[in-house]
């Protein structure tokens, strides 16, 4: 990060509703471990009984229950029994509510990055840079976050592990919003925030019903557990 200290974000930066905290994370810088991203796109995801595309909206389970914890904290979740996703908690306690870490410029850490995201893509081709954290699962796979990693505290880590550091935040000029991509429900909600023109931004797109298993929910679809 070209050796400046970044100062991290306080609690109270996720202290509010997800919509308002998703556009100010633009630019922020996720650390953890050996590897730093600039947040480029985020999505936002309401409480339970508000937001049909959030895994809250029926309400606390044994599963989702990190998102009604207390700001500031990591919600990981397995999805299309495959992917790994990364979330940042909002609100108080109980309130259940998140964003969507979507996608990220790799700004420390780039052999890591490289490494886990594989030496080459299709074909045998080298993954471009741009490509190393566009998209929820290779954002969570660039970081190396798994199952083990929901509920980390991002604020208080101790050791330094996770932190999400203050970063350069873009001109407002800059920042664009539209419709959460991938999702059945709730689709039209403008939540989705990116930095304009930004290479690492994922492309929308819309939802495609499929064929999936029990244990496998995308980001915009409430879990039935």
């Amino acid at each position: 990060m070209g050796g400046r200290i970044l100062k991290p974000l306080p609690r109270s930066f996720f202290d509010r509703p997800s919509h308002e905290v998703a556009p100010d994370l633009l630019g922020r810088v996720l650390a953890h471990g050996p590897v730093a991203l600039r947040l480029t796109e985020v999505e936002a995801y309401g409480g339970p009984g508000e937001d049909p595309a959030a895994h809250t909206y029926r309400g606390k389970t044994p599963r989702n229950a990190v998102m009604f914890g207390p700001p500031g904290h990591l919600y990981v979740y397995f999805t299309y029994g495959m992917h790994y996703c990364a979330n940042l908690v909002c609100l108080p306690e109980e309130h259940g509510s998140a964003v969507l870490l979507r996608a990220g410029e790799i700004v420390d850490g780039l052999e890591t990055a490289r490494s886990r995201r594989g030496a080459t893509g299709p074909a045998g081709r080298k993954v471009p840079d741009r490509d190393l954290a566009r998209g929820p699962a290779r954002l969570a796979v660039a970081l190396g976050l798994h199952r083990e990693h929901n509920g980390l505290d991002a604020i208080r880590t101790g050791s330094g592990t996770l932190a999400v550091l203050q970063g350069e935040p873009p001109e407002r000029a800059l920042i664009r919003s539209g419709p959460r991509t991938g999702i059945s429900t709730a689709k039209e909600v403008p939540w989705r925030f990116w930095i304009d023109a930004d290479p690492t931004v994922s492309p929308y797109k819309a939802h495609v019903p499929r064929r999936r298993s029990a244990a496998a929910t995308s980001v915009g679809e409430a879990p039935s557990s």
